[in-house]
C-alpha cells in the first residue's frame, strides 16, 4: 500500500488502519494545537544515540528526496541526506535532548533589586510540530527576584533550549514559564511570544502579514498594575548600539 489509495482511501485512512484521514491531519495541522505541556515523547527516545540517528535520518530522508524525484546524483544534491540529518539531530532538534539542557546557576540578590528585570527581544527559532517548518519572533521574558537573580545569558539559554525542538508557540510560551519559575524559585515569571508561522505564510492561506502573540503571567504579573507595566516596557523602543 506504501501511502497509495485502495479503493479510495490512503494507507492512513480510517477504512485501512483506524488512522486519521488526510482531511482531519490538515484540520488538526491548522488548529496549531498542542497535546500537553510536555513534548511528545516516547519512552525509548534516547536508547539510540546521536551518530546512529544521524545515519538513519540519512537514510530515511534520501529516501524521500528520491520520492519526491530528486537526482541524488547530482552534485549540489547528494549531500543532502546527510545535511539534513545532522542539522536535525545536532542543531535545529537538539534540545529534545535533556542532556542539552541549560544549567542555571543562581547568585544571591545582594543589591536588593525588588523591580521586575525584563529580558526582551530573545531570538525565537522554533519549528511547527505539524509541518516542520519554521517559526520565527522575539520572546520577552521576565521576572521579580524572590531573593536570587540568574545571569542574563541563561534567560536566552532557556528559551533557546525549549525552541530547539518541534513546537506549538502555545507550549513553548508555557514550557519557557515553567522552568523560569522551577530555576528562579518564584511565581513571578511573564513570558511574551510573538512570531511568524512559515506553516501560514509559506502555505495554507500564505497570510504573510500576519503574526501570533501568546502569553503566560504568574505571580505578581497576573496584577493588572504590574502587567501593564511589562507591556509598557516591551512595547517601547529596543536600545540601538
Amino acid at each position: 500500500m506504501n501511502g497509495q489509495p485502495v479503493n479510495g482511501n490512503h494507507k492512513n485512512g480510517y477504512a485501512l488502519d483506524g488512522d486519521y484521514t488526510d482531511e482531519l491531519v490538515d484540520e488538526i495541522g491548522d488548529a496549531h494545537g498542542a497535546t500537553s505541556i510536555d513534548t511528545p515523547m516516547r519512552p525509548d527516545a534516547f536508547v539510540l544515540d546521536d551518530a546512529l540517528k544521524i545515519d538513519l535520518i540519512e537514510e530515511h530522508f534520501r529516501e524521500i528526496m528520491t520520492i519526491l524525484g530528486l537526482d541524488l546524483t547530482d552534485d549540489s544534491l547528494k549531500g543532502s541526506p546527510r545535511r539534513v540529518a545532522k542539522m536535525y539531530v545536532n542543531e535545529v532538534f537538539s534540545g529534545l535532548n535533556p542532556a542539552n539542557k541549560p544549567k542555571s546557576t543562581l547568585f544571591d540578590n545582594k543589591f536588593r533589586y525588588n523591580e521586575m528585570l525584563v529580558e526582551k527581544d530573545i531570538t525565537v527559532q522554533t519549528y511547527c510540530e505539524h509541518h516542520f517548518v519554521p517559526i520565527l519572533g522575539k520572546a520577552h521574558v521576565a521576572y521579580i527576584s524572590s531573593g536570587k537573580v540568574i545571569g542574563l545569558s541563561k534567560l536566552n539559554r532557556i528559551v533557546e533550549y525549549f525552541s530547539k525542538r518541534p513546537q506549538v508557540q502555545e507550549r513553548l510560551t508555557v514550557q519557557i514559564a515553567e522552568e523560569l519559575k522551577r530555576v528562579l524559585e518564584t511565581e513571578d515569571v511573564a513570558v511574551i511570544i510573538d512570531a511568524k508561522h512559515l506553516c501560514v505564510s509559506t502555505r495554507g492561506v500564505h497570510d504573510v502579514n500576519s503574526s501570533t502573540i501568546t502569553s503566560s503571567y504568574g505571580g505578581k504579573f497576573s496584577e493588572e498594575a504590574t502587567k501593564q507595566e511589562l507591556l509598557r516596557f516591551v512595547t517601547q523602543p529596543s536600545v540601538s548600539i
